[in-house]
């Protein structure tokens, strides 16, 4: 054979395989080729979603983390005030009742002078009383009379 219709030959084989593989081959090779870049294309916009569903996410968690942040300092505010209150109020309790067991106390102490002051009186009276039978049972005389009164007062 010749160098020529080898290299025919070899040419019309060359161009059988490419029409073959164009016709059989080629075509599940880039519909496999399209399918990949399909879900590889889908994959990344899902990505790109989940990102940003990721960030919108994230704001919403900020801002219910604000929102928490203020409710809890209003509620601590609120109890502060209410401690506040209580103290005052129970402030405002102890001055009354020490306000009212001192007025108790002046009372008594008052109730237990005018008892003694009777008791006193009622005292006087009958050493009054006794000094005077004593006095009129002796003659009058000043220096006895002395004597008499001195020891009504050491009696008292």
């Amino acid at each position: 054979m010749n160098i020529n219709a080898t290299l025919i030959l070899q040419s019309i084989a060359m161009l059988i395989f490419v029409w073959f593989c164009m016709q059989v081959v080629w075509p599940p090779i880039l519909r496999a080729l399209d399918e990949r870049r399909e879900k590889i294309a889908d994959g990344l916009a899902a990505s790109d979603r989940a990102e940003k569903a990721l960030e919108e996410a994230q704001k919403e968690a900020e801002t219910a983390i604000g929102e928490a942040r203020e409710k809890a300092g209003t509620i601590v505010d609120q109890a502060n005030q209410r401690h506040t209150q209580i103290l005052d109020q129970a402030k405002e309790d102890a001055l009354g009742e020490r306000q009212r067991q001192v007025a108790a106390a002046e009372a008594d102490i008052a109730l237990a002078t005018n008892q003694a002051r009777e008791e006193l009186r009622a005292a006087v009276a009958s050493l009054s009383v006794l000094g005077a039978s004593k006095i009129l049972e002796r003659e009058i005389d000043a220096d006895a009379h002395r004597e008499l009164i001195d020891k009504l007062i050491a009696e008292i």
